[in-house]
């Protein structure tokens, strides 16, 4: 690279990223294969539209490219074409949440009331593109939030359809940024029929543990189902959406608000970085991959909890472990405890330990300072680190949180 400015910081980023314990729960080392296809010529290729329907001409390429990576995606999660269909080129997460509500809600006009998005709270494990008062989905509709119980800090399905059927949300989200556990996907499907709405499955966080067989399948029971394919799925920064076809057409709406609606021509280096990702989370190495993700996080949270930290709902299903360390800390008699989510996660990464501050349900501390800190195991997994490596990390945390 002659711009050695850049390319200094690029071996600065990568060494950085060879010398930390990577336990962001939304992050993952890509392989070779997928940088190469994100730095290729297809980089060069504007491709406005969809394959064998472009704005412009030289697409032979490209659309065969863009048609693979979606026969890819439906295999992977073993859906039948006649049945599903996916749109590979939504630019991330938060856009292709936005492209379904854009496609499927009404638009507010004057003082009309806008359309429902029954979302879980920021606080207790949503994602800001449920409906989020920060988020244009909050500013442009209307969030009827749930959270979890106070006491087992897990879903109240029973509280979830009483307010279902009082709130009357057109969408009804399911799938989280910060909860640890299974979720219930039949009894989801159960609350948004109750209460007149589509389900919506944002999997996200566990896309990858769903290809890999270690996490529940929503598409048996979900309208929509979108995720990104960098976290556990171990993709590039992108997103898919999966729509179910039958005689309402979201599939149609939903590529009509992707483009024209909120997008120009598709990043068509991204879509083949996704489909080689999807090719290898299709092999019996990456199920084993997934499975081992959650054997990990497991013993980082046992071992979190035997030094007697609290963790939400008291442990975790999947790869990720939401951890109070404001209060957890001081129920232990070895140490003092109460150290704030900012403080955690600034203690760790100057010892080598990445992670992010997090709010904890029914937090009482800032979002800019929470009660807690979130882990992830995927990263670390795709290094090859083995349950006997996370009992090692889980000690370097309990010490360095308090400061032993």
């Amino acid at each position: 690279m002659k711009d050695t400015q850049i390319k200094k910081l690029i071996v600065a980023e990568k060494k950085r990223q060879l010398k930390v314990i990577n336990l962001i729960a939304s992050e993952n080392y890509v392989s070779k294969d997928v940088l190469e296809a994100l730095g290729s010529e297809l980089t060069n290729k504007y491709a406005e539209g969809y394959p064998g329907k472009r704005y412009y001409g030289g697409n032979e390429i490209v659309d065969r490219i863009e048609s693979l990576c979606q026969e890819r995606a439906l295999a992977l999660f073993k859906l039948d074409p006649k049945e599903w269909h996916v749109n590979v080129q939504p630019l991330s997460g938060s856009p292709a949440n936005l492209a379904v509500y854009t496609a499927l809600l009404s638009s507010p006009k004057g003082n009309a009331t806008p359309a429902k998005i029954m979302g879980m709270s920021l606080d207790h494990g949503g994602h800001l593109t449920h409906g989020h008062k920060v988020s244009a989905t909050g500013k442009f509709w209307q969030q009827v939030p749930y959270g979890l119980d106070a006491t087992t800090e897990v879903i109240n399905y029973d509280q979830l359809r009483e307010l279902a059927m009082n709130g009357k949300p057109a969408i009804l989200v399911a799938g989280y940024t910060a909860y640890p556990r299974i979720i219930d996907w039949a009894k989801m499907r159960e609350i948004a029929d109750a209460g007149g709405a589509l389900l919506m499955v944002d999997m996200s966080h566990v896309a990858g543990l769903i290809a890999g067989e270690a996490y529940p399948s929503p598409f048996p029971y979900a309208d929509i189902v979108t995720t990104t394919t960098h976290k556990t799925l171990r993709g590039p920064r992108s997103a898919l959406i999966f729509v179910r076809k039958d005689a309402r057409e979201l599939d149609k709406k939903i590529d009509k608000a992707v483009f024209p609606g909120l997008q120009g021509g598709p990043h068509e280096n991204q879509i083949a970085a996704v489909a080689v990702a999807l090719k290898e989370a299709a092999t019996p190495a990456f199920k084993k991959y997934a499975h081992q993700v959650v054997k990990n996080a497991a013993v980082l949270s046992g071992e979190l909890h035997k030094r007697g930290w609290r963790l939400i709902s008291a442990g975790t299903d999947s790869h990720l472990i939401l951890m109070d360390t404001w209060n957890g800390g001081k129920k232990n008699e070895k140490g003092a405890g109460g150290v704030s989510g900012k403080e955690a996660s600034d203690r760790l990464e100057k010892a080598g330990i990445i992670v992010n501050k997090n709010a904890i349900p029914f937090d009482t501390r800032p979002p800019a300072d929470p009660s807690g800190i979130r882990l992830g195991s995927a990263a670390e997994t795709t290094r090859g680190r083995k349950e006997k490596d996370f009992k090692v990390i889980a000690d370097r945390i309990d010490k360095i949180l308090r400061k032993v």
